[in-house]
């Protein structure tokens, strides 16, 4: 039991999108071209899923 809880926790998702939307100020992670390249398709990907979900939503409850 205690290994589903452990592969169901969420925090390291939410910590991975709130690392991607800041700036490293202390040198913690590496910085290649590569990796600042998959950050930026990241964030790009996140916010536009981000939109979608909301003209779905909008669809949803405004629309018949």
């Amino acid at each position: 039991m205690n290994k589903l809880l452990h592969y169901l926790k969420l925090a390291p998702v939410f910590s991975y999108f709130i690392r991607v939307f800041k700036k490293d100020k202390d040198g913690k992670y590496p910085t290649s071209t590569n990796l600042k390249m998959m950050h930026g398709i990241n964030r790009i990907s996140i916010v536009m899923f981000a939109i979608c979900i909301v003209i779905l939503i909008y669809k949803l409850f405004f629309r018949q």
